[in-house]
């Protein structure tokens, strides 16, 4: 798993990327929690959601947003985050030009970053958001949301409460031409504290459902 810096809007970008072995192969990127609380791209989710992809064919990047670890830059409330996603995205695209497809998994403030991305890129045909916090944040961007994905949060999350995930997930369930897959595991924090193996493997079943769908 090669450590990699490439140039970001704000300076150097600091990541971890795992190169496919097909020339074709889907991209995806994962996208970390909010880099003021200690969010990076070793958080154990991002970690784990890493080698998820990178077990299925995918090239893979996780990276560190501005501020964050070696990259340079500071904090910008979301909007330098994004650029920065895209930089990454833009990075990945020219080592795999080929790539069929993207997919985008991010989680908490990173779920947010990644569902602007997902507006941004057409070329994204799949996410997973990982505890949206749909409070903190305005989602109404998402109309409509131009990709199927799934929505996993638990149900005794304090920092993204079920109700206000919920209220998004009708709102996006209401549209035409997606499918919107919900899983709300239960007992499961913000940090899915004792809870990450379940979460990993509703993620991978997922992600298996879709790959299986697609090559049907």
């Amino acid at each position: 798993m090669p450590e990699v810096i490439f140039n970001g809007p704000a300076g150097r970008i600091e990541g971890r990327f795992q190169p496919a072995k097909g020339r074709n192969a889907p991209i995806a990127m994962i996208l970390h929690p909010h880099p003021q609380f200690g969010g990076t791209m070793n958080n154990q989710v991002i970690y784990r959601l890493f080698y998820m992809f990178k077990d299925r064919g995918f090239a893979v990047l996780r990276f560190n947003f501005r501020g964050v670890g070696r990259s340079q830059g500071q904090f910008d409330h979301g909007a330098g985050e994004l650029s920065d996603a895209a930089s990454a995205l833009d990075w990945v695209q020219t080592i795999h030009p080929d790539a069929k497809s993207c997919w985008v998994a991010g989680f908490s403030f990173g779920a947010w970053i990644g569902m602007q991305l997902l507006m941004r890129r057409p070329e994204i045909e799949g996410f997973i958001s990982i505890a949206p916090p749909a409070n903190l944040h305005d989602f109404s961007f998402l109309a409509p949301c131009p990709s199927s994905g799934l929505i996993i949060h638990g149900d005794v999350d304090k920092v993204a409460p079920q109700k206000d995930v919920q209220t998004l997930v009708d709102k996006l369930k209401m549209q035409k031409g997606i499918v919107i897959d919900q899983k709300i595991i239960e007992g499961a924090n913000h940090f899915f504290e004792n809870k990450v193996d379940e979460l990993i493997d509703d993620c991978a079943a997922y992600l298996d459902k879709r790959l299986a769908m697609a090559e049907a």
